[in-house]
C-alpha cells in the first residue's frame, strides 16, 4: 500500500451477462477506481474484454472450481496486491465475498424440494463435494482472513455450520446505481411497446439464471392458475427452457441492459429456494416495481410485506404467490406504493456499498501490512 493508494485483486470464475455477481463486481470495481485506488481481475477466458476496462486481467485456464481454485493459490505467491478479494469460493483469499452464499445450506434447503432422482444425481456430483470442499477451507480452516456477506441470514449461516468468529464477518448489502434504474414514464412507454405489450396487459418479471434455485416453476404456476390472457410471464436468464414450457411465457434470453425490461413490466417475483440476497430484486425495486419474494431470498430483509411487496414463506406455496400477485394487480395499489418502493430502494445506491467495502478492503491491507513491518524487524 503506497500513499493511501491499494492495489485489489478481485477473483471471479465464469461470466454471464446477465448474472448479478458479474455486475455488481463492475460497479464495485468502477466505484473503488473512482476512488484513487487500482484494480486487477482473476477471472476465466469466458471473461470479455469489453466487460472490464477498470485494470488488468489474469486470465486462469480452468473453468472448474476446484481447478480454477488451484490454479488461483499457486499464483498467490506471484500476485502483487495488496489485498486479494475473492467472490469466487477459493482455497485462501484475503477477504472473501460470499455473494453467493453457503453451499451446504442451499443443499440443505434444496432436500426439500428434491424427488428421489434428484438427489441421487446431487450424491453422485463430483462439482458440490469439490464446492463444499472449499468452503471448508475457507471457513472452517479459517483461510479466509475476513469474510462480507450480504444478508444477516448467509451471516448465521457461516456461524451455524461452520463456527466461523462473527466478528469477522461484516453485513454489507448489495447496492445498484439507483439513479439508473428509477422509474421512468417515458422508458416505460417505449419499452412495453418494444415487447408488444398492450396498455391493459399485466406485465410480471423474472429475472435470474439458474431457474430450479429461483423458482421459476412455481412462479408459472402461479400465473398460470389465473387463467387471465391480459397477465404475461417475461422470463430474463439462462437455463433449459424445454422444462418450463408453458403458454403465457415468454423467454427474453440473456439481457445485457435490464432497465428497459423492468421499465415495461408492473410486478416482480422471484420465488426462490434460496438466494443469498437477490441483485435483480433490488434492480427492480429501484425501477419502483413491488417484489415477490420469500424468507430464503436475503433481500427480503430490508423489505416490509404488503409495502415493498410480498414475502412467502415457502418457494413452493402457489396459493400463497397468487395471493400475492393478486393483491398487486391492483394498479392503483401499485401506483399508491411507489413513492415508498422507491424510497426504501434509495438507501441501498451502489456508492454505500462500495463505501463499506472498501473501508474493510483498506482494514486488512493496514493490518497485513503492519503485521509484515513486525516480522521485518524481528
Amino acid at each position: 500500500m503506497s500513499n493511501g493508494k491499494l492495489t485489489i485483486g478481485f477473483v471471479r470464475r465464469g461470466y454471464s451477462a446477465s448474472g448479478g455477481a458479474e455486475a455488481y463486481l463492475q460497479r464495485l470495481a468502477q466505484g473503488i477506481v473512482a476512488r484513487g485506488h487500482e484494480v486487477r481481475l482473476f477471472t476465466t477466458i469466458d471473461w470479455p474484454e469489453k466487460e472490464w476496462s477498470f485494470g488488468e486481467i489474469t486470465r486462469l485456464r480452468w473453468a472448474s472450481p476446484i481447478g480454477f481454485a488451484n490454479e488461483l493459490e499457486k499464483l498467490r505467491s506471484q500476485v502483487r496486491c495488496d489485498v486479494l478479494m475473492s467472490l469466487e469460493r477459493v482455497w485462501s483469499c484475503d477477504v472473501y465475498r460470499a455473494g453467493d452464499g453457503v453451499h451446504r445450506a442451499w443443499l440443505d434447503r434444496r432436500k426439500k424440494f428434491e424427488n428421489p432422482l434428484q438427489k441421487i444425481f446431487r450424491w453422485v456430483n463430483r462439482k458440490h463435494e469439490g464446492l463444499l470442499r472449499l468452503e471448508r477451507s475457507l471457513f472452517e480452516e479459517r483461510k479466509a482472513e475476513r469474510v462480507i456477506v450480504n444478508s444477516q441470514m448467509v451471516k448465521d449461516e457461516i456461524f451455524d455450520l461452520y463456527c466461523y468468529r462473527p466478528d469477522k464477518i461484516d453485513v454489507v448489502p448489495n447496492g445498484v446505481p439507483f439513479d439508473q434504474f428509477r422509474f421512468d414514464p417515458e422508458r416505460r412507454e417505449k419499452s412495453r411497446a418494444d415487447l408488444e405489450l398492450q396498455e391493459d396487459e399485466l406485465a410480471i418479471l423474472f429475472v435470474g439464471s439458474g431457474w430450479e434455485r429461483k423458482g421459476l416453476r412455481f412462479a408459472i404456476e402461479a400465473v398460470e392458475s389465473f387463467e387471465n390472457p391480459k397477465m404475461r410471464l417475461f422470463v430474463v436468464g439462462r437455463d433449459i427452457q424445454d422444462r418450463y414450457r408453458s403458454t403465457c411465457v415468454r423467454f427474453l434470453g440473456e439481457v445485457a441492459d435490464l432497465r428497459p425490461v423492468y421499465g415495461a413490466a408492473d410486478i416482480f417475483i422471484l420465488p426462490t429456494i434460496y438466494d443469498p440476497f437477490s441483485n435483480a430484486c433490488l434492480e427492480a425495486l429501484s425501477a419502483g416495481l413491488p417484489v415477490i419474494t420469500t424468507r430464503a431470498n436475503g433481500f427480503s430483509e430490508i423489505m416490509e410485506d404488503r409495502i415493498h411487496g410480498s414475502i412467502i414463506d415457502r418457494a413452493d406455496n402457489v396459493a400463497d404467490l397468487r395471493r400475492a400477485l393478486e393483491t398487486w394487480s391492483d394498479a392503483t395499489r401499485r401506483l399508491a406504493a411507489r413513492p415508498t418502493i422507491l424510497k426504501r430502494a434509495s438507501q441501498f445506491d451502489i456508492s454505500r456499498n462500495v463505501e463499506k467495502t472498501l473501508e474493510i478492503l483498506v482494514q486488512v491491507a493496514t493490518s497485513a501490512a503492519s503485521t509484515s513491518e513486525k516480522m521485518r524487524n524481528t
